[in-house]
């Protein structure tokens, strides 16, 4: 799936299928269900997961939980915006199977 489908979908009543849980997280964040986006990301333990943990932790503006779950991923913080971080991870994820793991 590209980005653009993705973002697509984003008017549709549930995510596609086959999506990871990373991805249905964003997709459910994208649509302004936080709740169901930490859900998702809390209940896998992916790498991947864990980064989208991370930017909805910063999201909230809790700092200190998403450097944990930053360290988690792998990752930096982010300082981009929330919109290019959310589209920079679903790019990422989408383009690289490997980086679910």
């Amino acid at each position: 799936m590209e980005l653009d489908e993705f973002r697509q979908s984003l008017g549709d009543d549930a995510p596609p299928p086959g999506l990871s849980p990373a991805l249905r997280a964003l997709w459910h964040d994208a649509r302004g269900n936080w709740a169901s986006a930490h859900e998702l990301a809390q209940s896998d333990s992916s790498r991947a997961a864990a980064w989208v943990h991370a930017y909805l932790h910063r999201k909230e503006g809790d700092a200190g939980n998403a450097a944990y779950w930053y360290r988690r991923a792998g990752r930096l913080m982010s300082h981009d915006s929330l919109e290019a971080e959310w589209e920079n991870i679903a790019y990422a994820l989408l383009a690289d199977p490997h980086e679910e793991r």
